[in-house]
């Protein structure tokens, strides 16, 4: 019984990282007033760190599909250069 549970939670606990940090950047995009170039980098490390979830979300279910970890791992590295650079840009401009 706890193995069936654990299997049916561990999808979602494995995508919740990445889940966290897009909600962390779509936060300090609601709270701030910042320029254009800004917001951009802050929404699309956002959709890349969601992708990134939804992949390790699948590939979690489906461990034999290597293009899925891959595809996150891709998403999650992208997603991360955007909100550096855009915390790089922040303090430059802030």
């Amino acid at each position: 019984m706890v193995e069936e549970f654990e299997s049916l939670v561990k999808p979602i606990r494995n995508a919740a990282s990445p889940g966290t940090l897009a909600a962390l950047s779509l936060a300090a995009l609601k709270i701030g007033d910042f320029p254009r170039e800004l917001r951009i980098g802050l929404l699309l490390g956002a959709i890349m760190f969601l992708l990134s979830a939804f992949f390790i979300f699948f590939f979690s279910i489906y461990p034999t599909r290597r293009a899925l970890w891959t595809s996150a791992a891709v998403a999650f590295l992208f997603g991360l250069l955007c909100l550096t650079t855009s915390a790089l840009a922040m303090l430059l401009t802030v």
